[in-house]
């Protein structure tokens, strides 16, 4: 029996904060890793008062993009934008995305770039809309690759979801649980359910895969049972602080008082979701049953300096050479 040819696996981030800023251990992450490319998130497409897609909390640059890295731009649109009430034209929504992607990555010091990575949670009723506004990117972007992200439950609905026009997608291999939902989960990462939706559909795809990885973790809030958002300063050593929080038999964690300085009030419970260092690795393991042999880009989403405290740099090496 001859030995099994590798995969050839080049490891990048996704960055995905408003301000685009150098930082010395971010910058030796990438360095360390070998990186070769980094994913820069450029602007949400949501729906103004007047239900018209404008860009919403676009990037800006402190620093310049670096040099000696590929540099990728993304652009997410809210699945609200292409529901039928509001139908964008395709050919006006794609010219302001070209427009204001070209114009951000000069800003970031990128004159040319070769992958344009356009990234929605489309389902069944919008996929036409989504569909015809990508075929017109793309028409508009000859030069360049036209990437999108792809969830778990658009890879195994496919019949419903449809494959869609571009040259190539990138599996997110997180945000897989109901976020909304109130009580004990993990909606970053569940490995179980990742492996329902996640077998032989892998090498089966019409077109070639990336892969993306969870290295975040994040407090979700509730107020009085019902979902309220993310609390994006929130974290988890300020909910061990007896005299803010108390942990409940149910794993979450309850204000004894107003922290108007985290947006919670009195009785607000949390749920601390996050990427384990286990999971991410049983993760890979799963997927490297499935993967073709071909070459791929596996991206952790997402590159910052307090998320890197978690995963050192041998930890996310070991996650990438499970893949291999």
């Amino acid at each position: 029996m001859g030995c099994r040819q590798k995969r050839e696996v080049d490891t990048s981030f996704y960055y995905w904060k408003t301000v685009y800023k150098q930082h010395k251990t971010e910058n030796s992450y990438l360095k360390q890793l070998g990186s070769k490319r980094l994913y820069v998130r450029i602007m949400d497409v949501d729906l103004n008062d007047e239900y018209k897609p404008i860009p919403i909390a676009p990037i800006s640059f402190a620093d310049k993009l670096p040099a000696h890295l590929e540099s990728v731009p993304v652009v997410y649109i809210m699945n609200d934008v292409l529901k039928t009430e509001n139908k964008p034209d395709p050919k006006v929504l794609a010219a302001k995305i070209t427009k204001f992607v070209q114009a951000k990555m000069l800003q970031g010091g990128k004159k040319q770039f070769k992958e344009l990575q356009i990234d929605c949670d489309w389902t069944e009723s919008t996929r036409d809309t989504y569909f015809t506004l990508l075929e017109t990117i793309k028409k508009l972007n000859q030069d360049k690759i036209i990437s999108v992200t792809l969830r778990l439950h658009q890879l195994k609905n496919q019949a419903k979801n449809g494959i869609p026009p571009v040259d190539q997608a990138l599996l997110m291999c997180y945000n897989m649980g109901n976020l909304r939902k109130y009580g004990a989960q993990n909606s970053v990462l569940d490995v179980k359910e990742l492996k329902k939706y996640a077998q032989d559909n892998l090498a089966a795809y019409p077109m070639k895969l990336d892969m993306a990885l969870p290295i975040f973790s994040w407090a979700v809030v509730f107020r009085y049972q019902d979902y309220n958002g993310i609390s994006k300063r929130l974290k988890y050593s300020d909910l061990q602080d007896r005299k803010m929080f108390q942990k409940q038999p149910n794993g979450l964690y309850k204000a004894e008082k107003d922290l108007p300085q985290f947006g919670l009030w009195k009785s607000d419970e949390v749920r601390w979701e996050e990427s384990k260092l286990d999971d991410v690795k049983e993760t890979a393991k799963h997927l490297a049953k499935y993967l073709p042999r071909k070459p791929f880009n596996l991206v952790f989403y997402h590159l910052d300096e307090d998320l890197l405290k978690n995963f050192k740099v041998y930890e996310l090496k070991e996650i990438a050479a499970l893949l291999h």
